[in-house]
């Protein structure tokens, strides 16, 4: 809406020069109509980009998933007589857990299947090495016919490898096709209940406005308000940045080039969601801090083996075998509280 002003104010601005020009130039006609058709464009620009922003948001406000979120969270908020803070959270935990705990049982299956399966690629490659050699031998390929040949091979059997499993790569991301919608539809939802949209001329969307008003908690006992404190804004970046270095810290392989990129990436998103979070009503905030709590305890919980035996994930061999205890120990060393990790040391038998 701020777009919209700023781009009236300067096409009022350049209507005010506009005729200044008119007045002043009478002269030379020419060149100040030039002008004035230069500025009138660049400011008809403006609005039209800032329409179009506020009506992309303004339908997403709108649309029928955060219409329905608004009447679930409502719903939630009534039938369990909790205050606002508290149904927020507890809608949170129950909306992860139908959709993104799922999703992500279903992501660490499948990146099993796929490290199992690429053990069996080395027999596989050799066999088809020694196929490739002896066609070439019999059919008289040259050593370009033989690769092509060969690659295609390769290709095949770890398609045929992929498909006998039910694996395929790109299900390694499904959890991002849940999340972020989730993510998204409440987060729209609670600004609309915050500013009572879509419609702030209904009974039932200024009831829930002011319940929200106090309906928060300790610090925050307005949640329609910035937390002027900082405080759950500084939390949400920590916990976003010890998720990322949870992930980075209990890979068991050397990260690649492309994941060091992508780990700085989400690094950079997390310090950026403080100042995002310090503009936003505190009950946004309050549902971005327990939503990535929600995920932190959910990376934590699966890296258990027996949590993961028990909803089927397949053992592998980069599984750790006590995360915790090398979790704490890696810690340890990053913060250079131990020199070496005990794990790393010789055992002495006395």
């Amino acid at each position: 809406m701020s777009l919209i002003l700023g781009a009236c104010r300067r096409s009022q601005f350049t209507a005010v020069c506009k005729y200044g020009y008119l007045r002043a130039s009478a002269t030379n006609p020419r060149r100040h109509a030039s002008t004035e058709t230069a500025a009138a464009a660049t400011a008809a620009s403006q609005l039209a980009s800032a329409g179009g922003l506020v009506g992309f948001w303004q339908t997403l406000s709108n649309s029928t998933p955060v219409a329905y979120m608004q009447d679930a969270l409502t719903q939630i908020h009534d039938y369990s007589g909790l205050p606002w803070w508290a149904a927020i959270v507890l809608s949170t935990f129950l909306f992860r857990s139908v959709v993104t705990l799922p999703l992500t049982i279903y992501q660490h299956k499948i990146t099993a299947r796929i490290e199992q399966i690429a053990l069996e690629m080395p027999a596989i490659v050799e066999e088809l090495k020694r196929e490739a050699a002896m066609a070439k031998q019999k059919f008289k390929w040259s050593d370009k016919q033989t690769q092509i040949v060969y690659r295609r091979s390769i290709k095949k059997q770890w398609q045929n490898l992929i498909v006998r499993d039910n694996c395929h790569p790109m299900k390694t991301v499904i959890v991002l096709w849940g999340q972020i919608p989730l993510w998204i539809f409440q987060s729209v939802a609670l600004r609309n209940l915050v500013y009572m949209l879509p419609d702030p001329t209904t009974l039932k969307a200024q009831i829930i406005a002011t319940e929200l008003t106090i309906g928060g908690i300790g610090w925050i006992p307005n949640l329609t308000v910035v937390d002027s404190s900082y405080i759950l804004p500084v939390t949400l970046g920590l916990i976003n940045l010890a998720i990322v270095e949870l992930q980075t810290m209990t890979r068991t392989r050397p990260p690649t080039r492309l994941q060091n990129i992508a780990n700085n990436c989400f690094r950079g998103l997390s310090v950026l969601m403080v100042p995002v979070a310090c503009t936003v009503p505190s009950a946004l905030c309050v549902y971005w801090v327990a939503s990535s709590s929600f995920g932190l305890a959910q990376n934590l919980l699966l890296l258990s083996p027996e949590m993961r035996r028990a909803v089927g994930i397949p053992k592998t061999s980069t599984e750790l075998e006590r995360p915790y205890d090398q979790l704490w120990l890696k810690i340890q060393k990053r913060a250079r509280l131990l020199d070496e990790a005990p794990a790393d040391k010789p055992v002495t038998k006395v």
